[in-house]
């Protein structure tokens, strides 16, 4: 059982402390009164609570006003100090500024991001905030985790699995495209179903985009090679360029790769399900000053043809 005696004392609210130095610094009930917006009969009870609490009169009626009784004097640097800091509190207002943060942001990423996001971002970011370092992570099972935790701060991409207590914002939209060597023996200006068919693929074995690929190809009962699997992009703009294999890319990192590496681009002939790339990042840190400059840059970066509003999985989805 609880000894009442041992409970600590209930703490003074900062209405209490403001009238003890407004009482101090007028020596008036009256004045402190009308410089708080209340009635005198109210300020009487609340000196009356003040009294009860510090045991002491605290302030005694004379003929040159309430004057502090010697509890009130060696109180008062106390009380003042307490208002102070409070005042701090209440104005705070958080701030992260580029020019001069040297922070380390974690961002979630797929090799593909590597190529086709992290470029920009790095630019951007190295124009604006040259203290500022990044660091990209893999997305995994675990990254939901590591954005709870404050691990990573961002992740960017198409992650359904995020649940309840992450917000996303949708960036922008990918369907599905093949490339082929600029100087294929056999593809020229359109690439057939009956092409796809009786060509030679690669297939990066990684990702949720190769999921939407497989179970496409299946539903639909459409057999073909595959001679290469790689577990991502690096290289693959090179093997494409000089072989005769096709590889099927979601649009954003295949459009990038044709640039690169001098690819035709085809639209790609079967039915595949487009899917919304997003940012993802933790309710724990929506109101996080540097968290919410580093989504404003994403935003800025890679919003396309979207409202841009955010939600949160579970909630408002």
């Amino acid at each position: 059982m609880t000894n009442k005696d041992s409970a600590p004392p209930p703490l003074l609210d900062a209405n209490l402390l403001q009238l003890f130095e407004l009482i101090y610094s007028t020596r008036s009930v009256t004045r402190a009164a009308e410089q708080l917006g209340l009635a005198q009969p109210t300020v009487s009870i609340w000196l009356g609570k003040l009294r009860k609490h510090l045991d002491d009169p605290l302030f005694v009626r004379t003929s040159s006003g309430m004057q502090p009784t010697p509890e009130a004097d060696a109180l008062i640097d106390t009380v003042r100090q307490a208002l102070e800091s409070l005042r701090a509190l209440s104005q705070r207002e958080a701030r992260f500024d580029p020019a001069t943060s040297d922070r380390r942001f974690r961002i979630g990423m797929t090799d593909a991001s590597h190529i086709t996001l992290l470029p920009q971002l790095l630019a951007h970011v190295r124009s604006v905030a040259p203290g500022v370092r990044l660091g990209a992570e893999q997305i995994d099972g675990q990254i939901g985790a590591r954005l709870e935790s404050g691990e990573a701060d961002l992740a960017l991409g198409f992650i359904p699995e995020l649940g309840a207590g992450f917000y996303q914002q949708s960036l922008y939209t990918q369907d599905w495209v093949c490339l082929a060597n600029r100087n294929h023996p056999r593809i020229t200006e359109t690439l057939t179903l009956a092409d796809y068919q009786r060509e030679e693929h690669i297939h990066i074995v990684s990702g949720t985009g190769h999921n939407l690929l497989e179970s496409s190809l299946e539903r639909h009962h459409l057999p073909h090679r595959v001679v290469l699997e790689l577990p991502g992009f690096l290289g693959l703009a090179t093997i494409v360029s000089t072989t005769d294999l096709l590889v099927t890319l979601p649009r954003h990192i295949g459009e990038t790769l044709a640039r690169i590496g001098g690819l035709r681009v085809f639209p790609c002939p079967i039915p595949i399900p487009g899917f919304t790339v997003r940012q993802h990042w933790h309710a724990r840190y929506h109101n996080d000053p540097g968290n919410r400059w580093l989504r404003g840059v994403c935003t800025a970066l890679f919003l396309r043809q979207q409202e841009g509003g955010y939600s949160v999985v579970g909630k408002n989805d």
